[in-house]
């Protein structure tokens, strides 16, 4: 077993989105070559009303996947397939924008006013950018839970891990997307296929992830980290990116860490990227804001709705 050496240690940064919604962006619209397939991810985590509540009314997207994932207050989402619904805490909706989809996403917030949930973008291939709109939503009971012996636990949204796979299908980049609580001081290692690219964004408590190319043996840094680098301290609203390997290996600090990790097969294709539209030409783009303006935007006839409830 190799344990993926930290790459970069990232801090989200404040951003403004749709008609004003505050929130801090993890990465994105920059060159996210290393987070191949992966283009985005925004942490919309907010107990101020004004700051979100005016949404993300209606807009375009194409040749994407959106990823979003409700841990306190719902999200209202309607889309121009015909699906209405909210999504609440603990609940996923997988939004495959393929040749071109119009929507809407209206957050609200609990009781306290609190609303947090996260957006991930995965990229579509080539072979897919073009392919029928589609829409899946979980609920949180649908979204198989693991607890470990040593008390780890995990919600597994997407893909497969520790022999139980999410609920969540057909998504071209094949994603691994966990949500993982570790217990105050405890170290873990958790499996990542070596071929693909690995983040981990953390979002509560705090650890440190460690650098090593072999399994450490000792429970504390005190005790020495073999002859390594330095683990690296992530604490809330950190990104960590990773380098190849095939298992990532945490140590909880003292109020335990939550965080979510990602992997995904990188696409290794060019990418076009405009906005809330993503293709691999600029030709391509060019297009699909042209058909925008032309009213053309949309495949009549060619979009697949979700199954009824």
């Amino acid at each position: 077993m190799s344990i993926r050496p930290v790459k970069r240690l990232i801090r989200s940064k404040p951003t403004t989105e749709g008609a004003g919604v505050h929130l801090r962006r993890a990465f994105g619209f920059g060159n996210t070559t290393e987070f191949d397939p992966f283009l985005l991810l925004d942490d919309f985590r907010n107990d101020v009303p004004e700051d979100y509540l005016a949404g993300f009314p209606w807009h375009p997207h194409r040749g994407i996947e959106t990823i979003t994932y409700v841990l306190a207050g719902t999200v209202e989402h309607g889309d121009s397939i015909g699906n209405r619904g909210a999504i609440s805490p603990g609940d996923v909706q997988w939004m495959t924008a393929g040749s071109g989809i119009i929507h809407q996403e209206m957050p609200k917030g609990d009781d306290a006013g609190r609303m947090h949930g996260f957006q991930l973008w995965a990229n579509l291939p080539a072979s897919l950018k073009m392919t029928p709109p589609r829409y899946q939503e979980v609920k949180s009971p649908e979204i198989p839970e693991i607890t470990d012996d040593d008390g780890t636990h995990v919600r597994l949204v997407c893909g497969s891990f520790w022999g139980k796979r999410g609920p969540v299908d057909g998504i071209a980049a094949d994603p691994v997307y966990i949500d993982v609580s570790v217990a105050p001081g405890r170290r873990k290692s958790l499996p990542v296929e070596t071929t693909r690219h690995a983040f981990a964004y953390v979002f509560a408590g705090s650890g440190k992830f460690c650098n090593a190319s072999e399994p450490l043996s000792v429970p504390t840094e005190s005790v020495g980290w073999l002859d390594t680098t330095p683990p690296s301290a992530a604490d809330n609203r950190s990104l960590v990116l990773f380098d190849r390997g095939d298992e990532v290996v945490v140590q909880a600090g003292d109020e335990g860490i939550r965080f979510l990790l990602v992997s995904g097969k990188p696409l290794e294709e060019p990418v076009a990227w405009y906005g809330p539209i993503v293709m691999n030409t600029q030709d391509q783009l060019r297009q699909a804001f042209t058909e925008l303006e032309k009213g053309t935007f949309l495949r009549e006839g060619k979009t697949k709705k979700a199954p009824a409830e």
